[in-house]
């Protein structure tokens, strides 16, 4: 396949060419109830090319047929010969790579019968099930993937990369009268069919969760100070701030290029916020991007101030700046795009009891069902929640939304917890038409004053 590769890259009339071609095999196992609602084993198998012609555009060309690379080269380049742009497209330079990169997994889950991994997710679907009485319905799925990714450029790249992913989800459902409450327990990475081994305690942990919010009040709506899990610091950071560092975005928006200005200083000198592809295990960890870039860490907030941005190599070049490993595409069906791998808060100094211990009357909100944002506004809403009292946690609160301006809010933080954690979480990013996208966030506990919360009056 080289070969022909190769071959197909010289035949190109275009001034920069591209292949990527992918080859996928997965399964997927999944309970709605009792009922067994997936059971599928899938081989997907595809490229694309892509041409730029620096007085025209890109071409792209989509296929499942990889006999004859050099006609789909041809395909691309009359494509990217009657594309128009409105100032022609240059692409920073990146190092000519050359390498193979194989998966080691300790216990490989393509070795592992479908029947053994419907037992797993089965397991963890009954303890669910049987928890309590007040469970009503379950969702419990078990999913794999094994990728292989062949990249190689015009300029003499060429890489073969293995990307393998294994993911659980549990989620109980709870009803009491009217009072319906839904919990979830979720972990995936690129580890090997141990990873979902032994998580029995996550099950119960979503059942539970699911129980005790029946008997939660909603939170009284206010503003508080709040301090703010692991997980739904990362979903924060990720959702409010790391969209807005994706430099296509940055300089396709005439509004967030006067926000995201470098040198600004978005908080105090505790924050640093960074984006790191080259990680082990994570999610959005790959050695190359898709287009052939290193990945590595990025710095995105630096002492409280905007130091950098995340970068494919045209954007690095439209703006100046150096390509960050940041073009990913979602399948050989789509070009990459500028986009997040693993996203955090660096890790602080302040453990949980110093953090928590001067606070009156406030939130402890923890795990997050998703949000919305608009430029430099938020709103997001915890899984569940505590009240904070007299510097101690007191009782569950549910309907917690944390909402405010980005700015304001990073400045806001005034502590950063010793205690940082990677989130483990299945599901991934969706920007544009391509969903979902394997991304990792992590973060310590954080602090952060006068929060706007909404709730009950």
């Amino acid at each position: 396949m080289q070969e022909k590769i190769l071959a197909a890259l010289k035949s190109s009339k275009a001034d920069y060419t591209e292949i990527r071609l992918e080859e996928r095999e997965s399964t997927t196992v999944a309970y709605r109830g009792k009922n067994l609602e997936t059971a599928s084993a899938v081989i997907d198998a595809g490229g694309i090319v892509r041409c730029l012609c620096k007085d025209g555009g890109w071409g792209i060309a989509t296929f499942n047929d990889r006999d004859n690379l050099i006609a789909k080269v041809e395909q691309a380049y009359q494509c990217a010969q009657v594309a128009h742009n409105d100032e022609p497209i240059e692409l920073a330079p990146v190092p000519v790579r050359e390498e193979r990169i194989a998966a080691s997994l300790q216990r490989d889950f393509r070795d592992i019968s479908l029947a053994d991994k419907k037992a797993l997710i089965e397991g963890y679907n009954q303890i669910l099930l049987k928890h309590s009485d007040k469970i009503i319905s379950t969702s419990s799925a078990y999913s794999d993937s094994f990728s292989r990714i062949t990249f190689a450029n015009s300029e003499g790249t060429f890489i073969e990369e293995e990307r393998p992913m294994v993911a659980v989800f549990t989620s109980a459902i709870a009803r009491d009268g009217d009072n319906v409450q839904t919990a979830y327990e979720t972990r995936s990475g690129q580890f090997g069919f141990e990873f979902v081994m032994g998580q029995e305690d996550k099950a119960r942990t979503a059942a539970q969760r699911a129980v005790d919010l029946l008997r939660a009040e909603s939170v009284v709506g206010g503003q508080y100070p709040v301090i703010v899990n692991q997980e739904l610091a990362g979903v924060f950071i990720h959702e409010a701030f790391g969209h807005l560092s994706e430099a296509d975005f940055v300089y396709e928006n005439p509004k967030a290029r006067e926000m995201m200005v470098l040198g600004r200083r978005f908080g105090q000198d505790i924050l640093n916020v960074y984006d790191d592809g080259a990680l082990p295990g994570l999610r959005g960890t790959h050695k190359y991007d898709d287009e052939g870039m290193p990945t590595g860490r990025a710095y995105l907030i630096k002492n409280g101030i905007l130091v950098g941005r995340l970068h494919s190599r045209q954007t690095a070049a439209k703006m100046g700046e150096q390509p960050t490993g940041n073009a990913r595409a979602i399948s050989y069906r789509f070009p990459p795009i500028v986009r997040m791998t693993n996203t955090a808060i660096e890790q602080g100094t302040t453990c949980f009891e110093d953090m928590i211990k001067d606070i009156k009357l406030g939130v402890y909100a923890c795990g997050a069902y998703g949000g919305q944002t608009e430029l430099e506004n938020f709103s997001f809403s915890s899984a569940y929640a505590y009240m904070i009292r007299d510097g101690k946690i007191a009782e569950m609160v549910k309907d917690v939304i944390l909402a405010g301006n980005l700015f304001t809010t990073l400045l806001n933080i005034d502590a950063i917890g010793d205690d940082f954690q990677w989130m483990h979480r299945g599901g991934g990013c969706g920007k544009g038409a391509q969903y979902p996208l394997p991304v990792t966030f992590g973060a310590p506990h954080i602090r952060i004053q006068n929060v706007v919360i909404g709730g009950k009056k």
